[in-house]
């Protein structure tokens, strides 16, 4: 197939792991940093991209962590979810299913206020340009569970504006049984639940994922394959896995997209998707993430459907979200 960026285009997708504060863009980065008068470690806009070099995860959270400090203000924290859903929808994305920390933002003295109202704006200009927009709270694994307590609780006030939580930042050392009483607490006011696990952690954590926590979609999963026991519990429970191949090679968990597990994934039954993590940083948003994970792997189309078409299966709150023609 030599189309591919023109059937990628055409095809409805849902996007269900996209991390907002991964969509900073280099030119927004350092424009917020102007208009708020943070102090940069880079020069120019050009150097903020060459920053953007990294080989690790951890040298990642360094870099996004730092980047976020731009981001103080109710305009600031709508412009950057604005533009990131704005992005998504010139992808022909339908629905977006997208991840905030605002642990990341209170801890530096950010009123949570100034978080919840711009995202939940620029959610609903999404929606009144007819893209589904919902909202995933993501706790920090790297921070206590007190803190997550602590994070949920604050966040009830604005319960009508986020669906579910999820779990991210650096995964080895940190396993989603260190969360369990959290995410019961969350299950228990109705948030729909996600963990990242099985990127740079064993496959147990994918099973602590589900049985520790009982969340209803795995971000991630690669390593799960490595554990056929888990295999077939994933296919018969039809699992969804929010699989994110750029992001995979940006950070070394795949040494080439010819390798990634994603077309292993579909051809053994599992409820695998393609999304974008954090396309700022990882080289590209979802439809570049169909089209170079599909060209690596020589998807065929009916692949590349079924992965477009899994996206709305996977999805928890997309009944309106257009995701035929």
């Amino acid at each position: 197939m030599t189309d591919y960026s023109d059937f990628v285009q055409g095809l409805p997708k849902a996007e269900l792991h996209i991390h907002v504060e991964g969509s900073l863009e280099p030119e927004m980065m350092w424009n917020l940093a102007q208009r708020n008068g943070v102090s940069l470690p880079f020069r120019s806009v050009n150097a903020i991209r060459q920053a953007y070099d990294f080989t690790c995860l951890q040298d990642f959270l360094d870099l996004y962590y730092a980047g976020m400090q731009v981001l103080n203000t109710q305009r600031d924290f709508f412009e950057l979810a604005d533009a990131c859903f704005r992005r998504a929808e010139r992808d022909n994305v339908r629905h977006i299913e997208c991840f905030f920390d605002p642990q990341a933002h209170i801890e530096r003295g950010v009123p949570l206020a100034h978080v919840m109202d711009g995202l939940s704006r620029a959610a609903r200009e999404a929606r009144q340009r007819g893209v589904s927009v919902s909202l995933i709270l993501c706790f920090l694994r790297h921070l206590s569970e007190r803190d997550a307590f602590r994070m949920l609780e604050n966040a009830m006030p604005y319960r009508a504006e986020f669906i579910g939580v999820g779990l991210d930042s650096s995964e080895l050392g940190h396993p989603p049984s260190k969360f369990e009483r959290v995410f019961a607490a969350a299950r228990d006011e109705g948030l729909r639940l996600v963990a990242h696990a099985g990127e740079e952690g064993p496959p147990s954590y994918v099973w602590e994922a589900l049985d520790v926590l009982g969340v209803e979609r795995i971000d991630h999963g690669n390593r799960a394959l490595e554990d056929p026991v888990l295999v077939s519990r994933l296919r018969r429970d039809q699992v969804p896995l929010t699989v994110c191949p750029l992001s995979n090679l940006k950070l070394a968990v795949v040494d080439d997209l010819a390798v990634h597990p994603v077309k292993r994934m579909l051809d053994q039954g599992l409820l695998a998707t393609v999304n974008s993590d954090d396309p700022a940083y990882f080289g590209g948003y979802i439809n570049a993430n169909f089209v170079q994970a599909g060209k690596a792997l020589d998807l065929t189309r009916a692949e590349l459907a079924t992965l477009a078409e899994n996206s709305f299966a996977a999805a928890f709150d997309c009944a309106t979200c257009g995701a035929s023609g």
